[in-house]
């Protein structure tokens, strides 16, 4: 069963952008959106700051019994990853 977790940010010019992550088959998938697009961006390598949004949804989510321990793991390997790429 897929995992999926959905969030809306300001940027810095205070436009909107909508960001999905979901898990699926042990594989998390990030994709996003500003206001007055018409297709999602996937990304192969998200960004640190959805990494780290994500982390702290599914940390929370995880106090209330609603997302694994594995999640939670799972983000925090790709952010370690992340920080060994750059």
């Amino acid at each position: 069963m897929p995992s999926q977790h959905i969030w809306t940010e300001k940027d810095q010019h205070g436009e909107k952008r909508e960001v999905r992550a979901t898990k699926f088959g042990g594989a998390w998938r990030f994709q996003s959106k500003t206001v007055g697009e018409t297709e999602w961006t996937y990304y192969d390598f998200p960004l640190l700051q959805d990494l780290l949004r994500l982390k702290e949804i599914v940390a929370r989510k995880y106090q209330r019994r609603r997302a694994s321990i594995e999640d939670v793991s799972s983000i925090e390997k790709l952010i370690e990853e992340q920080g060994s790429n750059e």
